[in-house]
């Protein structure tokens, strides 16, 4: 455990796992194409969108985007994508054959999510003027911030799965109901709290740079 830990923490070596995980998705895209699965298509290409972030962001934005972050990202819609797929040679997705797929994945996203708004709401703190969020407020705000994008998830699967019982096609996402909507809020949950207590460590520099750019807008 230790070795592959030690492992995980050179910046070329995550840079490396997230171009195989990019490389997986685009495969994992072909091989929506090859069965003609609107739903793989649907969230592998989302991924794929996903996963173009970070570059655009650090681009454009100069916004640093800290390798690890970046792999942190690129892992939480590869798993999402993945669970889609299945298996090779299996017939059932992974998020209907492991029981803790889905609430893994949704732990992950929800994490990104709050990674977003933490970064942000720590961007005003320190560098909008008559603006003091104390670090309790944060906690909270996280959490408010990831429930409500879970709702809107929420809805947006209901809504799909609604609409794809109407047309008679098959969703691209999945509701399983609602003892398993109140699990995601959980999970959604856990995301949340381990941003609100460990961010500061990680999106830091992120933070920073959002800061600046408000800074340079208000002069």
């Amino acid at each position: 455990m230790r070795n592959g830990t030690a492992w995980l923490r050179s910046p070329e070596r995550q840079r490396r796992l997230t171009y195989l995980l990019e490389i997986g998705l685009i495969g994992m895209l072909f091989v929506g194409v090859e069965r003609g699965n609107v739903g793989i298509l649907v969230n592998t290409g989302v991924a794929l969108a996903v996963t173009q972030l970070p570059p655009l962001l650090e681009r454009d934005y100069e916004i640093p985007m800290d390798p690890r972050l970046t792999l942190w990202i690129t892992t939480a819609v590869f798993l999402h994508a993945f669970g889609t797929v299945g298996l090779p040679g299996a017939t059932a997705t992974l998020y209907s054959q492991v029981w803790w797929w889905d609430h893994m994945t949704h732990a992950l996203s929800a994490s990104v999510v709050a990674g977003a708004g933490y970064a942000t709401v720590r961007a005003l703190d320190e560098h909008a003027d008559g603006i003091h969020f104390p670090r309790k407020f944060v906690a909270v705000f996280i959490l408010l911030f990831v429930l409500a994008f879970g709702v809107l998830w929420e809805i947006l699967e209901f809504a799909i799965a609604l609409s794809a019982d109407a047309f008679g096609v098959k969703a691209v996402l999945t509701q399983y109901g609602l003892g398993d909507t109140m699990l995601d809020f959980v999970f959604n949950s856990i995301g949340a709290l381990v941003v609100a207590t460990w961010g500061g460590a990680y999106l830091g520099d992120v933070s920073g740079a959002i800061g600046e750019r408000l800074e340079s807008r208000g002069e």
